[in-house]
Parts: structure tokens; sequence; C-alpha cells
């Protein structure tokens, strides 16, 4: 099962057919859920100070974390699509973690058993949400040797 949790507004845009799309490949290989989360507490806090809302993000995602788990942060290092693969391979539950508009705690980052990047350019959620799929559904086709990777 994978589980992908952004910090964002939950909203439906352009993208969403994409995603969908993905999500229906990706159904043949393993769950996927997404959650958006934007609570009161997070709003507030991105009011407030870049420290208080990496804070908040992190007392949000915390309990979230069960299974293998992954924070998606531009700085840490990138994968190629197979090294990513296997991730997949030795991992039945995996969940993915986006920051907000602030970023990750150290704290946090280092919670989790990964970081990867998925490029070193900034992207907005919702480009990261295609890549994301993207490469989850790329990945499950190098496990099960499907030709769409090629």
């Amino acid at each position: 099962m994978i589980c992908i949790y952004a910090i964002e507004k939950n909203s439906k845009d352009e993208f969403e057919p994409i995603l969908k799309n993905y999500q229906k490949m990706i159904s043949k290989y393993s769950s996927l859920t997404y959650k958006s989360i934007f609570n009161n507490k997070i709003a507030f806090s991105q009011n407030q100070t870049k420290e208080l809302a990496k804070k908040s993000y992190t007392d949000t995602f915390t309990p979230l974390l069960k299974g293998y788990n992954i924070a998606l942060h531009p700085d840490a290092k990138a994968l190629d699509s197979f090294e990513f693969a296997k991730i997949f391979e030795n991992n039945a539950n995996i969940n993915f973690f986006i920051g907000g508009a602030y970023g990750f705690e150290k704290e946090f980052l280092n919670k989790c058993d990964r970081v990867i990047s998925l490029s070193s350019l900034t992207f907005s959620h919702k480009i990261a949400k295609v890549i994301l799929y993207e490469q989850i559904y790329r990945a499950y086709t190098i496990i099960n040797s499907h030709p769409y990777h090629k």
C-alpha cells in the first residue's frame, strides 16, 4: 500500500485526470491513496514564521509515520528510476511526505527512513504529484519487466 501525504489545500485541478490515470495503472500493482492536509494550525503557523510552519508540518505528519517513510526534499539525493524501484521491491507499506511552503524540519527528516529528491529543481505540489505518480508506476513496471520503462 502506498500513501502520499502533502501539506496543501484540497483542490481539483487540470492535473486530476492525469493523476487518476496513473492511479488506475498503479492499482494493478498496489493500492495508492493521496491525502492533502491543511488544517487550522498549519494555516495559522504559515502566517507567523517559517519555523512555526515547519513545526506544524512535523506535528501533522509524525502520527502518520508507519511503514516505510520517505520525505521528498529538494536538497536530498536524487535517485534514478531503477534505484527508486528497489524501494518498492523491499517495502509493502510506503508513505511519501510532501512538505508545505517552508519544507521540513530536520527533526522530521531524521524520523523518516529515507529522504529523496525528485529533482534539484523546486516544483509546485501539482507538478511534484504528477512526477511522483509517474515514477511510482515506472517503478512497478521495472519490477514486473513491463516494457513501459524502456
